[in-house]
């Protein structure tokens, strides 16, 4: 595989710190590694492959000798430096929200629609983190039997939020244990030992920001306006991996038995499904790891279309930076750093 210089914007965050891990870990081809991040992280020095790396301050010159830059710095330095990257001819692999919807940028999730990425003008789109593990687990079902409606209801961890998040739960539970009240600065109420049903800012239609990105993100990458989707997306107190409870209707009955055999087979999925010894997927084993577990697969009650699962992953991994870096060894190995293949 060619090597790439590679640059990372937004390497002090948390999934900038995974974005290290992961291409050290997979071996990436990186003929080099430079880190970028604002005029306040700027000096701090990150290891890289066993050696000391200075995280410099993002500019638009920084992407000069770049082929292709991991971005995860919010959707406003998004906007304004991805383009400037992509003149400059790198390709993007952006993890924010600011390109997911745009018609001419592609919205990868490499086991499902890794064709996509070809058809690249200079940026894409890695997609939400919740988004990305329920597809992992349904697409492969979906090409089986077509799926028409999904119910999803997710438990997503903190750390989704970023590192502030982390350390507000971090206090507020040492607060609570020790009977002192908290304050909250993150989110709108404590999170520690408590449960808030407001991911993202509300719309106009009842939904978060969040839910509405699950149902539009996830018709994009499945390349079907068909299915149906409604989401109630719950923030956890619980530090890395989200969970979620996903009902699927079907084109047709599908059995708890054949699901599993489907996704025993699928790219990426790993089945964890015996309730004799309580065997389902869970968080706290999820964290650190690559995978899309899912478990409780049963039967729906309600329809007789219909299987119920319990689907979890690392979100700071296969939901953001595992992902990303997926995306970029696709562009390497199939040669397509050059918009249009």
């Amino acid at each position: 595989m060619k090597e790439a210089r590679v640059a990372v914007v937004g390497a002090t965050g948390l999934v900038g710190q995974e974005f290290i891990k992961v291409l050290e870990q997979r071996n990436f081809p990186a003929a080099s590694i430079r880190l970028l991040a604002s005029e306040r992280s700027s000096g701090k020095r990150l290891f890289v492959n066993h050696q000391e790396v200075e995280v410099e301050e993002t500019t638009p010159d920084s992407f000069k000798e770049t082929d292709i830059a991991l971005f995860s710095a919010g959707a406003e330095i998004s906007r304004h430096f991805s383009p400037v990257a992509a003149q400059s001819g790198a390709v993007v692999v952006d993890n924010s929200s600011a390109f997911r919807m745009e018609p001419r940028v592609p919205l990868v999730v490499p086991e499902v629609n890794p064709e996509d990425i070809k058809w690249h003008r200079g940026i894409i789109a890695n997609p939400n983190c919740s988004t990305i593990q329920m597809v992992v687990a349904l697409y492969p079902l979906h090409k089986v039997n077509p799926i028409k409606r999904i119910i999803v209801d997710t438990y997503q961890a903190v750390s989704g939020t970023g590192s502030a998040a982390v350390d507000e739960l971090t206090a507020q539970a040492r607060q609570v244990l020790d009977g002192q009240n908290t304050t909250p600065h993150v989110y709108p109420h404590q999170i520690a030992f408590n449960t808030l049903p407001e991911i993202d800012v509300f719309l106009d239609n009842g939904y978060t920001k969040e839910e509405w990105k699950m149902v539009e993100e996830t018709k994009k990458i499945m390349h079907t306006d068909n299915i149906a989707i409604s989401a109630t997306c719950v923030r956890v107190p619980v530090f890395i991996g989200h969970s979620e409870a996903v009902t699927v209707e079907f084109s047709q009955p599908m059995l708890p038995d054949e699901a599993q055999r489907i996704l025993a087979q699928a790219p990426g999925v790993k089945v964890l499904d015996d309730t004799a010894i309580s065997l389902y997927p869970q968080p706290w084993s999820a964290a650190g790891t690559d995978e899309v577990f899912v478990g409780r697969i049963r039967k729906d009650s309600s329809h007789p279309n219909g299987l119920i699962m319990w689907i979890v992953a690392d979100n700071l991994r296969k939901g953001a930076a595992l992902n990303t870096v997926q995306i970029a060894e696709e562009v390497i190995k199939r040669g397509w750093l050059h918009p249009g293949g």
